[in-house]
């Protein structure tokens, strides 16, 4: 397979600052000594590598996660001849305090860490948005996980996850993404009008609602395109319309509701009226 390197980069809210995602593969590409400014989480998804940092041998394999802190310098090399394959996204540190105290930069004892779940996590995370970078659904999701990295496996302690008033909260957040279909607020502007941080509102939500904010602005979109589709609209034209970034998207979230694919449920409908 040939080597490759391949850069997305999503938003958190549709006015947010921006987060870059790596998609990559190298059999043979050794990195020169750097640093990044934000942090690097890497999530190793075959193969195995060498990376040098803070004068140790780090050596991830399959399903590591790997946690860099800001301008610290590292290297990276492939381990063996048939390289190694990750993915890595570069939060600004704000994104992995929000659930935590103190504010202050999160120390990792461990950059190498072993975590099953949130390496999966992260990883489809970062693969989904890769494929359709979704403002709304980058705030949801990435600040959550990246949160749960702090917690687990910095030095950082856990703020308190009660919020007062979570199902008022909840339920005003739903009425707001419902009323701005095509162009929803960020949760981070939702949240300061809250006077809660972003982190508490996900929470908020979450215990509320059982899903995320994007989830649930996605089904009510859903819906929104079945009344669509029953009047004649074709897929592409719907896709717009209820706020979804093209008929792929639309698509995939109409899969996911439904168990069809929009042209599928539109003939049926179609159909059913000869």
């Amino acid at each position: 397979m040939a080597e490759q390197a391949l850069w997305t980069r999503t938003r958190l809210g549709r006015c947010g600052p921006p987060l870059d995602l790596l998609t990559a593969r190298f059999d043979r590409h050794v990195y020169a000594s750097h640093t990044h400014e934000q942090f690097s989480i890497g999530i190793c998804v075959g193969g195995s590598e060498v990376i040098d940092y803070r004068g140790d041998h780090l050596r991830p394999g399959r399903g590591s996660i790997v946690v860099l802190a800001p301008g610290e310098m590292h290297t990276g090399r492939p381990a063996a001849s048939d390289g190694y394959a990750y993915r890595a996204l570069y939060p600004d540190t704000s994104l992995l305090t929000e659930g935590t105290l103190g504010g202050g930069l999160p120390y990792f004892p461990e950059p190498l860490l072993d975590d099953p779940e949130l390496a999966t996590a992260l990883s489809r995370a970062h693969t989904e948005l890769s494929a359709c970078p979704d403002p709304l659904e980058t705030e949801s999701r990435l600040p959550w996980l990246l949160t749960a990295l702090a917690r687990r496996h910095s030095t950082a302690r856990a703020a308190s996850d009660t919020v007062p008033g979570a199902a008022h909260i909840a339920h005003a957040v739903r009425d707001r993404l419902a009323d701005d279909l095509l162009e929803p607020p960020s949760l981070a502007l939702l949240a300061a009008e809250q006077g809660l941080s972003r982190y508490q509102l996900l929470r908020a939500f979450r215990t509320t609602m059982g899903i995320p904010p994007y989830a649930w602005l996605a089904q009510h979109r859903v819906h929104r395109a079945r009344g669509l589709l029953e009047s004649g609209l074709k897929p592409a034209e719907v896709a717009g319309l209820v706020g979804f970034a093209d008929q792929a998207h639309l698509t995939r979230w109409f899969r996911r509701v439904l168990g069809v694919t929009p042209a599928a449920y539109r003939n049926s409908v179609q159909d059913g009226r000869r």
